[in-house]
């Protein structure tokens, strides 16, 4: 079928597709008329997803989640639990005609909450704003005012739902937080009642003074030892010399003086014997006292020798309770270095314990400044107003729509009829239902008289 024909049909049968155009206009004003009428109010949150955490002081979602969490906090004001408390808050579950059409419509079975979140659900409307943090809750609903009660209660409800999302894992870990801070504080108590325990019986009160104290008396003894060893090896080095060359007889002052008087009297003598004679008296008294100055040198020389070995036999003797002295401080030093190293173990004990106790305390005491919190990250931005307009049935928009409805479908009948009871409308009928070539074509008379020449004549067939 050419556009020719198309347009001929249509001029032929325009009364069926316009009365299909009243009757589809009709149709529609009469449905817009007929319908309930509806109203939707709305209400907007704005949701942070990079706001801090007062507590912890970062950032509560990172931005590479965003994203996602927007997508899952719409999905939490669209379900159940958000629909639940909103019958509760508007205490719908309480009007007897709502209990008894829920009785009537599922005879008792579930729970009248949650048929009424679910007929409320059907009129929620959730959209995110383009390229924002702005979630849009509408409701849609026959009764203006209840329209925009339940639109502001589902964002009130969200709020609290998102405040108690965000505090009731915080309360379950600040409970269990709380047990743990018992266990630490008893490991922690029986960590030090150990390391007291260890430091009564070892008598210890400040390890590291006393350790500090014996090493310097270790230090000082064995310097005492050094010191009566060099003695009493000199005293052992002086013990077998002769006398006379021992360095103390030799430096004495007494010992000199008799040398000196002997080697005077000496002298004497030999004078005396030379002026004299041997038998003279003087002589004779002279070597009385020399023998009397030998003997007082040689007794003097034995009193010193004598003193020499006395010294030695009293530094072995020092040098051993010296050498005893020193052996039971080592021991009392390695005593004390092992007493100090059970008493760092101890220490570590307590120093873990306490470290354990302080972190477990820290995280208990966040958790219960979270499970305290009364803010979130989601504030309303608005509050939905009683709609003065319905949204729908849209008069305008119906009529439009069944114009643009009842024009096709008037089309498609005036097409139908033609289809049904074809007519010769045009020379191109002529050939598609004789199938033989047109010589020529005559227009009306009123056409011929507008026209002149051969646009009135049209050939056709074989040369």
């Amino acid at each position: 079928m050419t556009l020719h024909q198309f347009f001929l049909i249509l001029r032929a049968r325009y009364k069926i597709a316009v009365l299909v155009l009243i009757m589809a206009l009709v149709a529609a004003l009469a449905v817009s008329l007929l319908m309930p009428k509806k109203y939707i109010a709305q209400t907007s949150v704005l949701v942070d997803p990079r706001s801090s955490d007062p507590v912890t002081g970062g950032a509560a979602i990172s931005g590479m989640i965003a994203p996602s969490y927007m997508a899952t906090q719409m999905d939490i004001i669209a379900g159940g639990r958000v629909a639940e408390r909103v019958v509760k808050m508007l205490k719908l579950d309480e009007d007897p005609e709502t209990r008894e059409r829920w009785m009537s419509a599922t005879d008792g079975k579930g729970t009248l909450q949650s048929w009424i979140a679910s007929s409320l659900q059907s009129g929620l409307d959730v959209k995110p704003s383009r390229e924002s943090n702005v979630i849009n809750i509408s409701y849609k609903s026959d009764d203006p005012e209840t329209t925009a009660q339940v639109a502001n209660a589902f964002a009130q409800a969200y709020l609290d739902i998102n405040l108690s999302l965000k505090t009731e894992p915080a309360r379950i870990y600040a409970e269990w937080f709380d047990g743990q801070t018992k266990a630490s504080r008893a490991k922690l108590e029986e960590a030090q009642a150990r390391m007291a325990d260890f430091q009564q019986r070892a008598g210890i009160v400040t390890s590291d003074e006393r350790l500090d104290y014996e090493a310097a008396k270790l230090s000082e003894i064995s310097s005492q030892l050094t010191r009566v060893q060099g003695e009493t090896t000199n005293s052992q080095s002086k013990r077998g010399g002769r006398g006379d060359t021992v360095e103390e007889v030799m430096m004495s002052p007494l010992i000199n003086g008799l040398k000196a008087d002997i080697a005077r009297l000496e002298s004497k003598v030999q004078e005396i014997s030379v002026n004299l004679g041997v038998n003279h008296p003087s002589r004779q008294r002279a070597e009385s006292e020399l023998a009397a100055l030998k003997r007082r040198l040689a007794s003097e020389s034995a009193t010193i020798t004598s003193s020499i070995e006395t010294a030695y036999r009293v530094g072995k003797d020092r040098e051993r309770e010296l050498q005893n002295a020193v052996a039971a401080q080592r021991t009392r030093v390695m005593q004390l270095n092992k007493q100090r190293d059970e008493m760092s173990v101890y220490r570590r004990d307590v120093d873990g314990a306490q470290r354990a106790y302080d972190a477990v305390s820290q995280s208990a005491s966040q958790s219960r400044l979270q499970s305290l919190s009364n803010q979130t990250n989601v504030v309303m931005l608005n509050t939905a107003t009683t709609p003065l307009r319905p949204s729908s049935p849209r008069l305008s928009i119906n009529l439009l729509i069944a114009a643009f409805a009842g024009t096709l479908l008037g089309i498609a009948c005036a097409l139908l009829f033609e289809l049904t009871n074809r007519r010769v409308r045009s020379v191109e009928d002529l050939v598609h239902v004789l199938d033989l070539p047109v010589l020529a074509s005559i227009s009306s008379g009123n056409a011929l008289r507008r026209s002149s020449g051969p646009d009135l004549l049209t050939l056709g067939g074989p040369a």
